[in-house]
């Protein structure tokens, strides 16, 4: 059943909320799906999104409060005392969840929640799980996993899996240990189904098995689970024991993440900011790359003013300044998205002469082809002359192959000090090279024309 969620359907929702009528609010949303609930959650206030809270299942709540975007989650959670949080949201959680939203609460709620949690073992996974970075393969990966010891018999790993997998939603991989709880290998499912009930595991296992240790950042684990087409990836500690396990679900949230704070480092936010943001947290992300292209404007001015003579005595020179400045700029920022993309994906191999070599070949024949373009219309169009026209060209393409270096090289050196590569493109790559551009203008016609 389609349901369309409309302003028709959020303003009767809303009006069986005021009249707390319970019946008629669960019947419309009893058909969707919690990502749906969610969706609906954000256009209502805090009380209604608790009202309606209350009618769903634990289950069903629990996936609805996991789905709300992190504002509208605190808000709510700040509605629910630490005892209906251990009791009603977290039992139903996975304990990679539960450690997300515990995690949003403050230390002294954080401590109240988990002693009030009533499975001691969950309690403690969630505890261990709190230790990790948020941004690591530990802060990501859950505890709710399927192993078996190499020393058991297929008959008693069936009977132990069972008992493992029962309050699992999925069961994805099959892990083999041993008695030190170190990592070995996977069982596949098809070999413990045809083999006899008392062969032992050691003899079914592949050993061959791709794992990540609890420190590795999110992106890293994110590459690797894209690289190799991974549902699930297991998680060790420094001696390769089994900690946990991460999935494909949570990496997407990773990828997004990521995808999100690139985008907005390429346009010259300094932080992840939303649109709903204050307005003072949004003008702190937002001013110090204007204030680069600030003096990257002056910077660029004051050449002009300092060629001033120049463009007196040619004065074509000045109406190509700007195609000058867009271009650079253009240039800067292809390459640099190419070099960040492929440092993200870890596609960036070879050494870094070969590449800006072949950048330098690439932004040559893109200039030429640009340049002959440019020549037609100075010369024919608008009158230049064509010593001029000439003068033009040559520092276009100039300019066009040294923003393409500068859009190559700077991401792959942030890079190799540890610094995002994603803060090089936009307002920085733009800034630079419509700096650097108007001073290549300049010369290369003093140099051609002799002003």
């Amino acid at each position: 059943m389609n349901v369309e969620i409309n302003k028709d359907f959020i303003s009767v929702l809303s009006e069986y909320i005021r009249d707390q009528n319970s019946r008629k609010a669960l019947e419309m949303l009893a058909e969707l799906h919690p990502a749906d609930i969610a969706e609906i959650f954000a256009q209502l206030d805090v009380d209604k999104q608790s009202f309606l809270l209350s009618l769903l299942d634990k289950d069903i709540s629990a996936d609805v409060f996991l789905e709300l975007e992190d504002d509208d989650r605190k808000k709510l959670l700040n509605q629910f005392s630490t005892k209906e949080i251990a009791e009603e949201l977290i039992p139903e959680m996975d304990t990679d969840d539960a450690a997300d939203i515990i995690g949003e609460l403050s230390e002294s709620r954080q401590d109240e929640v988990i002693a009030q949690i009533e499975d001691k073992e969950q309690a403690q996974d969630i505890v261990d799980l709190l230790r990790y970075d948020e941004d690591s393969a530990g802060g990501l990966m859950r505890k709710e996993f399927v192993s078996v010891n190499k020393n058991w018999s297929v008959i008693t790993a069936v009977r132990e899996m069972r008992k493992q997998a029962e309050d699992m939603e999925e069961v994805y991989s099959i892990y083999v240990v041993d008695d030190q709880n170190i990592l070995l290998g996977t069982l596949s499912l098809k070999k413990l189904l045809t083999t006899s009930s008392n062969t032992l595991l050691e003899e079914l296992y592949n050993e061959k098995i791709r794992y990540v240790k609890a420190d590795q950042e999110d992106v890293e684990v994110a590459n690797l689970i894209q690289k190799y087409d991974l549902t699930e990836i297991p998680v060790v500690d420094e001696m390769k024991r089994l900690l946990g396990v991460i999935t494909v679900d949570d990496i997407l949230d990773v990828v997004r993440e990521e995808a999100e704070e690139n985008y907005q480092l390429a346009a010259g936010i300094t932080s992840n900011v939303d649109a709903d943001d204050s307005i003072l947290t949004l003008t702190k992300a937002r001013l110090p790359w204007l204030l680069i292209g600030m003096f990257g404007g002056l910077g660029a001015g004051s050449i002009i003013q300092k060629y001033e003579n120049a463009l007196e005595l040619v004065y074509g020179l000045v109406f190509f300044i700007p195609l000058i400045q867009s271009t650079a700029g253009n240039v800067g920022i292809q390459s640099s998205a190419i070099m960040v993309q492929g440092l993200a994906n870890g596609t960036i191999k070879g050494k870094l002469l070969n590449r800006l070599g072949k950048e330098f070949l690439l932004a040559l024949l893109n200039g030429t082809g640009i340049a002959l373009i440019v020549l037609i219309i100075s010369h024919f169009l608008f009158g230049t002359t064509l010593l001029t026209s000439i003068a033009i060209i040559i520092a276009l393409i100039t300019v066009i192959i040294n923003a393409a270096l500068i859009g190559t090289f700077i991401p792959i050196f942030l890079n190799s000090r540890g610094i995002d590569p994603a803060v090089s493109t936009g307002p920085f790559i733009t800034t630079s090279n419509d700096v650097l551009g108007v001073f290549i203008y300049f010369i290369v016609a003093k140099m051609i024309l002799g002003v």
